[in-house]
């Protein structure tokens, strides 16, 4: 077949390129693109099946992941010595060297361009547990404010007592309170920063330990973005390769997500546009496990079994789950709440297994008020128990899911490449 191609350079190079391109019968010069808008727009239509781009200020990871979306593969040319790093790191996998256009831009259009269309295209595949040994948790409910934060922070806790580093990451575009829930006032978001940092392929070990706030031994702290109005700074593409990068960094990653699942950017805007539940789409494809939490009154419940629907419909969670019924009481859920909720569950649902968090508003109220975890505040309190119990179920469910996401081997690396202190 004839390989359609667009060059989409800046600077020296640009002609040459065009020029090889030309020269060789298996590729088509489709299009001279004056910048990367113009790539897109040609990508998007069909017209190529290549792009070939030099480093230049607007190209980052997303713009690389919106060429793969529309089933175009990326060519980066190296204007300069060392460019090639950072085209590699936004995720460009061929580079070839501007001094070696003539001899290798020819062939490595048209082997990348086999690669593209001998690959099936499928939509938002799950992410494979990769990057190192840390266990990745994302706690995911309806909406309605089930108790996804009490959840999120309390169980990198008990990880962190249990003996592991652990790092809890609020990515909840909606209202994140992570860092509030502990007490730690920070007007910089830093997750925030990692994402400005991975689209631009500049995510190293500096940045993730200037940007992490210290919560309690072994207890470290992404925090959310402290105005909802932001949430296009938290690009799905920028936060795949930031997972991949913290399961290095932690033996436990505990994310907070948002509770929508909606993907209707298209329906709603005839162009492409971001995903304001990109965010949460990203962890629950790159988690080990997810634990989905709903609360225990009427429509608690209702929400719940709507959500698990929902999470079971979506093809976006690749990893386990452990569904968790919160704030579990006789005086909305019966003389008998734990049987009624489990019997619930398991007949609109299929849930064999319910994990049970008592409402315990005393322990709970006072954890608040303090900005401390349950384990700090109330340790003999049930609500603390229980989740603790979860804590261990999940670690245990991330082991058996993915054999090669274990925080007992990830500790091994925890002094040469972990979070500081």
């Amino acid at each position: 077949m004839t390989v359609a191609v667009a060059i989409a350079m800046a600077g020296t190079g640009e002609g040459l390129a065009s020029s090889r391109v030309e020269a060789d019968p298996r590729l088509t010069l489709a299009r001279r693109c004056a910048d990367l808008t113009e790539a897109l727009a040609v990508a998007h239509a069909g017209l190529v099946n290549v792009v070939v781009v030099s480093d230049q200020p607007h190209l980052n990871r997303a713009v690389v992941a919106e060429f793969r979306s529309a089933g175009v593969a990326v060519i980066g040319v190296q204007a300069v010595p060392g460019d090639s790093q950072d085209l590699n790191g936004i995720g460009i996998d061929e580079v070839v060297a501007i001094d070696a256009i003539s001899q290798a831009l020819a062939d490595r259009i048209v082997t990348v361009a086999q690669v593209v269309a001998s690959t099936p295209r499928t939509v938002a595949e799950p992410l494979p547990a990769a990057g190192g040994d840390g266990v990745i948790l994302a706690v995911w409910g309806p909406t309605g404010a089930p108790g996804r934060t009490t959840l999120a922070v309390n169980i990198a806790a008990e990880c962190a007592q249990a003996g592991h580093e652990a790092l809890v990451v609020d990515v909840d575009t909606y209202g994140g309170a992570v860092a509030q829930a502990l007490g730690l006032l920070d007007e910089a978001p830093g997750i925030a920063a990692l994402a400005r940092a991975s689209l631009h392929g500049a995510l190293t070990d500096d940045v993730i330990w200037r940007h992490t706030l210290t919560a309690g031994k072994r207890l470290k702290v992404l925090s959310g973005m402290s105005r909802a109005s932001r949430w296009p700074e938290l690009s799905r593409s920028a936060l795949e390769d930031i997972w991949s990068t913290l399961r290095r960094h932690a033996q436990v990653t505990v994310i907070d997500c948002g509770f929508s699942l909606e993907q209707d950017e298209d329906i709603v805007y005839d162009t492409r546009a971001p995903q304001r539940n990109g965010a949460t789409l990203s962890a629950l494809a790159a988690a080990d496990v997810i634990v989905v939490v709903g609360t225990s009154e009427p429509v608690g419940i209702q929400r719940l079994v709507q959500a698990l629907t929902e999470l079971s419909e979506s093809t976006i969670a690749g990893g386990s789950q452990i569904v968790v019924a919160n704030r579990v009481r006789s005086a909305v859920a019966g003389r008998h709440p734990e049987e009624a909720i489990a019997d619930a569950l398991v007949r609109y649902s299929g849930v064999d297994r319910v994990w049970i968090v008592p409402f315990d508003d005393r322990a709970c109220d006072a954890a608040t008020l303090a900005g401390k975890t349950l384990s700090e505040r109330a340790p003999r309190s049930l609500a603390r128990r229980a989740i603790a119990a979860i804590a261990g179920a999940a670690l245990d469910e991330a082991k058996r899911v993915h054999p090669g996401s274990d925080p007992a081997r990830a500790s091994a690396r925890a002094g040469t490449v972990g979070l500081r202190d």
